[in-house]
């Protein structure tokens, strides 16, 4: 749902901009309060994991495919101020390297695909969880529904946008039903990949996903006929509950650099569910090129690479590699803003 330059017009856009920087803005100090030494290089991961993911669209429909949006997702894993920061970190990276979603649409690419699914996806996660059991299985449940509902939510936030500072003549309901109707089929696809990845994490690390803090409930005792919380047991001096999550990460990065350098090629080529209702619509009248069209990584392809496999594959693990740093970096300075807050 990479919004390009020139399907809204440029009030509208500034407006999105001003949106998108207050809610990163907010994003950093919220971040302060749930990123750790453990799950500060966590959220870097999240970052290049989602930027592997959207790259493997997939079919919905004839004609049309569909990719990861990854507001829930990282929401879910990392808490959800980090996760506004981590779609941001994606959609700049996306932007300027890969000319892909407009630079002057990036306010409006980091409200739709970032404060909104985030938005909606973790408050229903959070509503649903506290009324499921407390148990893994509830959270698996639960991002399942809370990424299904994000995705049609930002298509109609986006029709909503476009019918403040849309470019083109076309009549918003036609937009609005095309844009939830395509989207709600691609909300299948995320919710499945939501749902997995926090399964596997949850699995193996419990510990460090963020929206399955406190899910043990106290054991209970009776005494003289009442109920009341046990004293808690001393921690565990279990590995994989403390210390580096070195070897969670390891994985991390290897699964998204084969997912962008080799899974990649075998992702769908139609267009995703905006192309295709902009197409159909005739909202697209207005596109206009890329400021990065001649990025050496244009399109997804090294520039100079004929063979399209090791084109795409190698731009893939670049972009891996540069969301990574990026968001480790940036999150890494958030923790140590953190760590002196505290220490002053």
């Amino acid at each position: 749902m990479h919004v390009p330059d020139g399907f809204i017009n440029a009030p509208v856009s500034a407006a999105a901009g001003v949106v998108a920087a207050g809610a990163v803005a907010a994003g950093l100090r919220g971040a302060r309060r749930e990123l750790d030494e453990r799950t500060a290089p966590l959220a870097g991961l999240v970052a290049a994991f989602i930027f592997a993911v959207q790259m493997l669209n997939f079919p919905v429909a004839a004609g049309t495919s569909g990719h990861l949006l990854g507001g829930a997702l990282a929401a879910i894993l990392v808490g959800p101020w980090t996760g506004v920061l981590c779609i941001a970190v994606v959609l700049l990276m996306q932007g300027i390297l890969f000319a892909d979603g407009g630079l002057t649409a990036l306010g409006v690419n980091i409200t739709v695909m970032g404060v909104v699914t985030v938005v909606v996806a973790y408050a229903l996660f959070r509503g649903l969880v506290l009324l499921l059991p407390r148990t893994r299985r509830s959270v698996t449940v639960a991002s399942f529904a809370a990424a299904l509902v994000s995705v049609p939510a930002a298509a109609a936030v986006f029709t909503l946008i476009y019918a403040i500072g849309g470019t083109t003549d076309v009549p918003v309901s036609k937009v609005l039903t095309a844009m939830v109707g395509v989207h709600v089929l691609i909300g299948v696809g995320e919710a499945v990949i939501t749902m997995l990845t926090v399964g596997a994490v949850v699995a193996v690390r419990p510990d460090l996903v963020y929206g399955a803090r406190g899910l043990t409930a106290p054991l209970k005792l009776r005494v003289d006929g009442e109920l009341v919380d046990a004293a808690p047991a001393a921690p565990a001096a279990a590995p994989a509950a403390g210390g580096s999550p070195k070897k969670l990460w390891i994985g991390g990065v290897v699964t998204a650099l084969v997912l962008a350098g080799f899974v990649s090629f075998y992702a769908s080529a139609s267009p995703d569910g905006l192309e295709k209702v902009a197409a159909d619509q005739g909202i697209d009248k207005n596109v206009e090129e890329h400021a990065a069209a001649d990025s050496p990584l244009a399109d997804y392809g090294v520039k100079g690479i004929e063979a399209p496999r090791l084109s795409g594959g190698l731009a893939g693990a670049i972009g891996v590699g540069a969301t990574l740093a990026v968001g480790t970096g940036a999150f890494w300075v958030v923790r140590r803003r953190k760590t002196a807050t505290l220490e002053a």
